[in-house]
């Protein structure tokens, strides 16, 4: 366990009703008494505390002793995917796990729990870092903490919560939900589609039992699966379809049931699992190698949608051969033909998806419904449509994985968050700081420092400038710089083309913990790249400055390849948008409002940017796109932030949780 070493640190717990409870560390004791329901709660001043380790006992009616308690730095490290993101999965993974065991660098992972109850406990446990464990660790935490570590030797501890995929909404509470009218009306039909979701689903089981079987339209087992999934079968019957798409014609005209399969080659045995993500909405049988590793039926059909949520099949190492591996599915479908649909993606493999499924499949009937009247067919149940996962929705993972550690004293809180939020940009300008507000609120700790990932680049890069979802979210993020103690970590330039989840943690947990070494340390170092500051037009050329110039502005050397994937080694050629210019990502426009790639230049602390094509400048916008090719940075080569001067309407401004 790591404690905060602060005035007030709390300790907490439950016993009988009217028992007294004594909490002592290191000479430091303080008594509580139990409420009526059990419940008690005190606080320890380890102000002045050494950093131990030290023994924790709680004494009442029975006695706790809790070794190996250190003092130190605690932060809170939160978000979706990229900070769930493993040390592991990193591009420094080898060195770190096989640095010695660190016993004063501790995290603690909240176990995933989405609910519409207020928790009052989690699941977890303190674990040191060491080769065994480090892998395990949240990679921007990791990296972040150990920096803290090596400036201020002292013990940190990390409280990792985070679950991929999420929006920011399900990390706020109710109470600051409900604050926004809005925001409170999708939270109430979120709630209401939960709790419905039970009786809608048996109420869809059993009307689709009953009108297959009165429709003669059941399921009729498959006596021999091997006949299709085996590596070695006839090619009689089988017929060549395009996935993503409809199985139809001259497949599986109507209904019933059809097999696909595909042929995946592995030149050397895998060391790891392999999943396989498949976008199927229906009832499914998948095999690979013919066993069976997963089926749906009407009792655990989750409803249309589910495939957008599914997660990966995964197959073991043992389980895969060098060289040809058969993917089988079965499809039933009682009243429709069989779908993948196109919009998921499609099938994919490998880590990250990089193995692309789509494209040519054999299939083959294995029976076809005889023909209905259409009035019989339009009569069938309609299909289950999908409840909110819990994850996504309004409060959920606060009441489960957040309120259960308030009121652990922390220093403050690092976040990594947002790709869930892409599509409504605009509205993030409300619930990013709500979330911030709420947490401080939550907490009772004033406006603890709040540091957070600014989103990389990803998607193909644009050829012309325009609109993009991702630049708004950039934006929305930076305007939370508005609240008291937020810093933000741009990382523009540590991101990967074709990989939601960059594998450089390294830059950006050490960029976070710049901040906070400057902010909250006393260290006197820079922590940001430059911020744009404001602009002026003299001669047909619009000039910007800069807070945050620290050494000089410079233009960063661009590469001649960008990065595609680093899991994959894929690159490609870095195509410059302004190939004569000192600095790229620069765009311009006039009265007409229309984006071109501009020239642009350093001038001391200020960027000179014009195009012979906008006499009279209007506005300015730099790196905005999803994925900007972009090189401004200061003398400590720390990235400038993305910004328009502008303020013409965002393309998410319509977009609503």
């Amino acid at each position: 366990m790591v404690l905060e070493k602060a005035a007030k640190v709390s300790i907490w717990g439950s016993g009988d009703p009217g028992e007294e409870v004594t909490v002592s560390l290191n000479g430091i004791a303080a008594t509580a008494k139990a409420d009526a329901a059990g419940k008690w709660m005190l606080a320890l001043n380890l102000a002045d505390s050494a950093p131990g380790p030290f023994e924790m006992t709680v004494a009442g009616k029975n006695k706790l002793t809790l070794s190996d308690v250190v003092i130190g730095e605690v932060w809170v490290a939160s978000g979706q995917s990229n900070m769930q993101f493993m040390v592991r999965e990193a591009i420094e993974a080898e060195g770190e796990m096989a640095r010695p065991a660190n016993p004063l660098l501790r995290q603690f992972a909240v176990k995933m729990n989405a609910t519409s109850e207020l928790m009052d406990d989690v699941q977890g446990k303190w674990v040191s870092a060491s080769p065994a464990t480090a892998g395990n660790f949240t990679a921007v935490g990791y990296f972040f903490a150990k920096m803290l570590q090596k400036e201020l030797s002292v013990p940190v501890g990390l409280i990792h919560i985070s679950v991929g995929g999420t929006p920011c909404e399900s990390w706020t509470s109710a109470e600051a939900l409900d604050s926004v009218p809005d925001l409170r009306a999708t939270r109430e039909r979120l709630w209401a589609a939960v709790k419905e979701a039970p009786e809608k689903k048996k109420a869809f089981i059993e009307s689709m039992e009953a009108w297959t079987k009165e429709n003669g339209r059941e399921d009729k087992p498959c006596a021999d699966a091997a006949a299709y999934t085996g590596p070695e079968i006839s090619s009689d019957g089988w017929v060549a379809v395009k996935l993503p798409g409809a199985v139809t014609a001259p497949v599986l005209p109507q209904a019933g049931a059809v097999w696909l399969r595909k042929e995946i080659n592995f030149p050397s045995a895998p060391t790891e699992k392999f999943p396989i993500s498949l976008p199927i909405d229906g009832f499914d049988s998948v095999y690979w190698n013919g066993r069976l590793l997963k089926q749906t039926t009407f009792r655990n059909f989750e409803g249309l949608g589910f495939v957008r949520r599914r997660g990966p099949f995964d197959i073991m190492p043992e389980d895969v051969k060098v060289g040809k591996n058969i993917l089988a599915i079965r499809l039933y479908e009682p009243t429709r033909p069989a779908v993948f649909p196109a919009d998921t993606g499609g099938p994919r493999a490998g880590s990250g998806g990089s193995i692309k499924l789509e494209g040519e499949w054999l299939a083959k009937t294995e029976y076809e419904f005889p023909a209905i009247p259409a009035e019989k067919l339009a009569a069938a149940p309609q299909p289950l449509v999908i409840p909110p996962s819990p994850i996504h929705v309004a409060s959920f993972l606060f009441n489960g994985m957040v309120r259960p550690i308030i009121p652990y004293a922390i220093r403050g809180v690092i976040w990594y968050q947002g790709e869930a939020n892409t599509s409504r940009a605009y509205q993030y300008r409300t619930t990013f700081p709500l979330l911030i507000s709420d947490w401080r609120k939550q907490w009772n700790q004033g406006d603890f420092p709040f540091y957070f990932c600014q989103l990389p680049i990803y998607r193909p890069k644009a050829s012309m400038p325009g609109e993009s979802g991702w630049a708004e979210l950039r934006e929305a993020q930076s305007l939370a710089l508005k609240l008291p103690n937020v810093g933000q970590a741009v990382t523009i330039d540590v991101g990967e083309t074709g990989n939601l989840h960059p594998r450089n943690k390294k830059d950006v947990g050490e960029r976070l913990a710049l901040i906070a070494l400057a902010k909250d340390y006393g260290k006197a170092i820079p922590f940001s790249g430059p911020i744009y500051d404001s602009m002026k037009v003299e001669s047909g050329k619009a000039i910007l400055s800069f807070l945050h110039t620290d050494g000089g502005l410079t233009a960063k050397p661009l590469p001649e390849t960008d990065v595609v994937s680093s899991l994959t080694n894929e690159t490609a050629t870095l195509v410059r948008n302004s190939p004569n210019s000192q600095l790229e990502g620069f765009a311009i426009c006039g009265e007409d409002r229309k984006w071109i790639w501009s020239d642009a230049k350093i001038d001391g602390d200020n960027v000179i940017v014009w195009s012979d094509k906008v006499p009279s400048p209007l506005a300015v916008r730099y790196a905005w796109a999803d994925n900007p090719t972009c090189n401004l940075t200061n003398g400590s080569g720390l990235p400038a932030s993305p910004f328009r001067t502008d303020d013409f309407p965002p393309v998410t401004l319509k977009g609503r949780y």
